[in-house]
């Protein structure tokens, strides 16, 4: 389709290359979790280059991100990191995801679809050891095992998550490594020996080697964010998407003129106001008005007044600004950076928020 709109997600797919080569333990294999459209940055692309760099399973959240994949000639393991739903087991089977399972009900359902079709189905059992999100008990989590197999299914996988990981001094993730080591001393003891055993997502993959286990299944720092400043410290990490836009049109105001919605904010002194085609409706937080900074030629300016729904305007001072000239909401530009953290950290949430939130409307553009 044709562009006509200068503001794009600019996706590096070499940084997400360099990621999973820095991110990827030696002798241990890799997941890129590319659920929700790969954190924003576009899923068939990112999992082509993970791929390519070493990755040998896929993750995703929904049947129908892993369909995604598959209709787009994918052909690596695709784990589905919850159980199917109900009724959505035999399109799943059928495209080749593996599914997680951890209830008697969805087991009883994957064993009847995986009959219907006529073929075993290959499955990872989750335990929650601490999330408590999904998954079995550490107690029941042998019995569940048999049960797999007394159904004549293949048990690939058993796998947990770590809630805390990011944060390095605090004890939840060695007690949750323990009694998931304990889980899979009671699989052997009973001659049950997954394929894959796995528990590191990015924070344990960066910082808790003894939790990297067969398999880690890196989502965020796939991307180059960290999931917290403590793992931030300990790996170089290339963020791999920058939000870049055009200035639209310039105006000089008086001191004491307002700007943009509800008039907040107002000049103390007569000032070049730059207006930005980029809003809250392309996933650029609303709560970064009066808050939020960007990048002109090279410099940090700030936003004045309330971001609207489809344009911002910056304060750029006594500074010459004319239309046409780069903006940069997050990434670099010359020897200036902001990062999708600090966009975070301005508006009170994470910067998995920041780059999952960058609308469809915003074209994803790939270099590398």
């Amino acid at each position: 389709m044709i562009r006509f709109r200068p503001t794009v997600a600019e996706v590096d797919l070499e940084a997400i290359r360099r990621n999973v080569r820095t991110l990827k333990p030696d002798a241990v294999e890799l997941m890129a979790v590319v659920k929700a459209n790969a954190y924003g940055h576009g899923d068939v692309a990112v999992a082509t280059a993970a791929l390519d760099a070493g990755a040998s399973w896929l993750g995703v959240a929904l049947i129908e991100e892993g369909i995604r994949l598959r209709e787009a000639g994918i052909t690596a393991p695709i784990l589905l990191l919850t159980e199917f739903p109900p009724g959505g087991e035999k399109d799943a089977l059928a495209a080749d995801l593996t599914p997680t399972v951890y209830t008697a009900a969805g087991l009883t359902a994957l064993s009847e679809a995986a009959s219907a079709l006529g073929r075993p189905a290959r499955v990872h059992v989750k335990v929650d050891t601490g999330m408590h999100r999904v998954g079995l008990p550490p107690g029941r989590a042998a019995a569940f095992c048999t049960d797999v197999l007394d159904l004549g299914m293949e048990l690939d996988g058993v796998w947990t998550h770590f809630a805390r990981s990011e944060e390095l001094d605090e004890p939840t993730t060695a007690r949750q490594l323990a009694a998931f080591r304990s889980v899979l001393g009671e699989l052997q003891a009973a001659g049950i020996n997954p394929r894959y055993r796995h528990a590191a997502n990015t924070g344990a993959a960066v910082a808790i080697p003894e939790s990297h286990l067969d398999l880690v299944r890196v989502g965020i720092g796939l991307f180059g964010l960290a999931p917290a400043a403590p793992v931030a410290d300990r790996v170089k990490l290339a963020p791999a998407m920058s939000l870049r836009s055009r200035v639209g049109f310039v105006q000089r105001l008086d001191a004491g003129e307002a700007v943009s919605y509800g008039h907040r904010y107002r000049l103390d002194r007569p000032s070049t106001i730059a207006t930005v085609p980029v809003g809250y409706a392309d996933g650029y937080p609303r709560a970064l008005s009066d808050a939020g900074r960007v990048l002109i030629r090279g410099r940090r300016y700030p936003i004045a007044g309330t971001i609207t729904m489809d344009q911002l305007m910056v304060d750029c001072g006594e500074d010459r600004v004319e239309p046409g000239d780069e903006v940069v909401l997050f990434g670099r530009q010359g020897d200036e950076e902001i990062s999708a953290t600090e966009v975070a950290d301005r508006t009170g949430t994470i910067a998995y928020e920041i780059v999952c939130g960058i609308s469809e409307r915003v074209p994803r553009e790939y270099r590398g």
